[in-house]
């Protein structure tokens, strides 16, 4: 209670101070908040995705807070918020392990932590799935967002990440852990090198997607 006092909760969408019989989100946010639908998009290497919101206004503003603000308190929300998300769909079944994709050493450096690795880690205690670290980004890469078109982000991480702890992957179904999907470059590369490494499926879980009309418009800042 005392912690409470000091510290009160707020809904980590608006940001408001939330009631005692509120938890993670508030009750507006909660209601209104446009969940996000499974578009018409596919990519080559990852069988399945989902996301909880879209990626703006203050779905975009909760995920700056949590990556440049410090409020890595905000990935167990997130976690509990995907897991129920992640409970409505039929592709969690037979996952083995969850993984992250992963910063480069001089994004962790600078910010403190790998967002997604945050998220993943909690993801993987509330439901119960092994949690595993099978990838390395070998090299800083420019960020996503400066760049325009799904062209220049595909070459901008080609050859960015390599698998590691490769005995934990050869046949085994992945859910594979990130923050935003933009265009889907770097969960697609991230998917490749898993299956290259032998993985037999790789399903995606993000907490926010963007829509084809603003993808040219978010800060990913990989």
């Amino acid at each position: 209670m005392l912690l409470r006092f000091l510290f009160p909760p707020k809904c980590i969408l608006c940001h408001k101070l939330l009631t005692d019989e509120e938890t993670d989100l508030c009750h507006k946010c909660r209601e209104d908040m446009p969940v996000a639908k499974r578009e018409k998009r596919t990519f080559e290497f990852i069988a399945h995705w989902c996301a909880i919101w879209y990626y703006k206004d203050s779905v975009r503003d909760s995920i700056w807070r949590y990556k440049f603000g410090n409020l890595r308190c905000y990935a167990e929300p997130y976690a509990r918020l995907l897991a129920m998300k992640l409970l409505d769909t039929s592709f969690l079944d037979g996952i083995d392990v969850i993984t992250w994709a992963p910063v480069s050493f001089l994004r962790r450096f600078n910010r403190g932590y790998d967002q997604a690795e945050l998220i993943a880690v909690a993801l993987g205690k509330e439901l119960g799935i092994p949690v595993k670290r099978l990838l390395k980004k070998q090299r800083h890469t420019r960020a996503q967002s400066t760049l325009n078109g799904a062209s220049e982000r595909k070459a901008n991480i080609q050859g960015a990440y390599r698998a590691i702890n490769i005995a934990d992957i050869p046949g085994k179904n992945i859910l594979l852990v990130d923050d935003v999907l933009t265009t889907g470059a770097t969960s697609n590369e991230c998917a490749r090198i898993l299956k290259t490494a032998g993985a037999e499926s790789i399903c995606l879980a993000t907490v926010a997607v963007t829509t084809h009309s603003n993808q040219t418009k978010q800060n990913e800042r990989r």
